[in-house]
């Protein structure tokens, strides 16, 4: 939905405006005290330039249109600006004000071309780390030569979300991930059905034919389970981001949540785009979903859905995103947990998840690159502590593996070994 771009659209003067009239003010009260024209001459035109200069420009706030577009690739982003006059205000006078998102900054100054009717502006922004992001509304002003009032412009302008991530996502394409660990409940087995391999146990549907039926293993559970097999298996993916608080601090937790947006973001367009059922869930204090479907917009969902994750509080208890989940997502559907791993294994949702039966590969930030830089210990102190927490990382994803494939992403511009992964998933120790 397009919005106004400045909702403060008064005609406003500038600081030299203001002293001008002070000026004026100061010389006609001291024409009249010395009885001199000649302050009274010379404080005419310091008291109607500022009123002179509002006349000069439009009598309302400008009607102005803005088009933008996100243009080139990797960490580099060129927001294009082109404006264009819906009642003939002369654009020679018009100024663009555009701040980048958190987390870009602006390395080179921008580039413009304008004439009376057209106004082209590129700003160029770099992203330090892949993230989804909405460009803040440019503030539009149409300001006179001398620079002594400024009028809003009046514009209707769409919201611009400037998506980056690793370019390894555009090859991700259906993949069946073959999972290593073995779900609660789920028999490993040669057999092959009559359509493909045993994969699993599931709930039986009332379209199921009576061979289909494991009673057994329903006879133990109290309720009909029917075997799954694995051609059986569709392309749905669920992308699952824990977006809890950690022990690592705010600073730290927001840009591993940006981070993992932008992968999320890449995963959905990349899973989409090959015609795959795609669904999000984000975890904070409570699951936000959004159910599996396809399509553009389903992209258009699950990116608004990543925009609005924000960190949650501490203490949440993991069982409740696996029950949440339940609700949303059926048993058995493929779940790519973003998470950073931060916290003691108890914490990890991937258990909870795998007792769902939710089978799980988890991609984790690592928080190792966004750690301070300042140096407050010697060269040698330093090195041991950088080895420790390097350990104590190996550690947790070592740990992490006992409940589900995982992958550890220290280079946030490089998910090669992840996109290779879920190709050729297989049981890997940690290097």
């Amino acid at each position: 939905m397009s919005r106004p771009a400045n909702a403060d659209r008064g005609l406003r003067w500038s600081p030299l405006a203001l002293a001008l009239f002070a000026t004026g003010a100061a010389l006609l009260v001291g024409g009249v005290g010395l009885r001199s024209p000649v302050p009274l001459f010379l404080a005419l035109p310091l008291l109607l330039a500022a009123p002179a200069a509002a006349l000069s420009g439009p009598r309302g706030p400008p009607r102005l249109t803005l088009e933008r577009e996100a243009l080139g690739s990797g960490t580099d982003v060129t927001v294009r600006h082109r404006l264009g006059s819906l009642d003939g205000t002369d654009l020679r006078a018009v100024e663009v004000a555009a701040e980048p998102p958190a987390g870009m900054t602006e390395f080179a100054p921008p580039s413009e071309s304008r004439n009376r009717e057209a106004l082209e502006i590129d700003r160029h922004w770099r992203t330090q780390e892949p993230s989804i992001s909405v460009v803040p509304v440019p503030r539009v002003v149409w300001r006179d030569p001398l620079g002594l009032v400024e009028r809003p412009a009046h514009i209707e302008i769409e919201p611009l979300v400037v998506e980056r991530y690793p370019p390894e996502l555009l090859r991700v394409g259906t993949f069946r991930l073959r999972h290593t660990i073995a779900l609660p409940g789920e028999i490993r087995s040669r057999r092959i059905g009559s359509v493909g391999d045993f994969y699993g146990l599931r709930e039986a549907r009332p379209s199921d034919p009576f061979r289909r039926i494991n009673w057994r293993a329903s006879a133990r559970a109290g309720r009909l389970l029917a075997n799954e097999y694995e051609l059986d298996r569709t392309g749905d993916v669920l992308i699952l981001l824990d977006a809890r608080a950690t022990s690592l601090g705010r600073r730290i937790d927001e840009r591993i949540l940006s981070i993992s947006r932008g992968a999320a973001a890449g995963l959905a367009a990349a899973f989409l785009r090959t015609k795959n059922r795609v669904g999000l869930g984000v975890f904070s204090e409570f699951l936000d979903a959004v159910p599996l479907s396809m399509g553009r917009a389903q992209g258009i969902r699950i990116r608004s859905r990543l925009l609005a994750a924000r960190r949650g509080p501490e203490g949440v208890p993991p069982e409740r995103a696996a029950v949440s989940l339940g609700r949303y997502f059926p048993p058995g559907t493929t779940t790519i947990l973003l998470s950073s791993l931060a916290e003691d294994v108890t914490e990890d949702l991937t258990v909870y998840l795998r007792r769902r039966g939710y089978p799980v590969v988890v991609l984790s930030a690592s928080p190792l690159p966004l750690f301070p830089e300042e140096r407050m210990l010697s060269e040698a102190e330093e090195a041991i502590v950088t080895r420790i927490v390097r350990l104590a990382r190996r550690v947790r994803i070592a740990r992490s593996w006992a409940d589900a494939p995982t992958v550890d992403w220290s280079d946030y511009w490089s998910l090669g070994e992840f996109v290779d992964f879920l190709h050729r998933p297989e049981y890997r120790r940690v290097r």
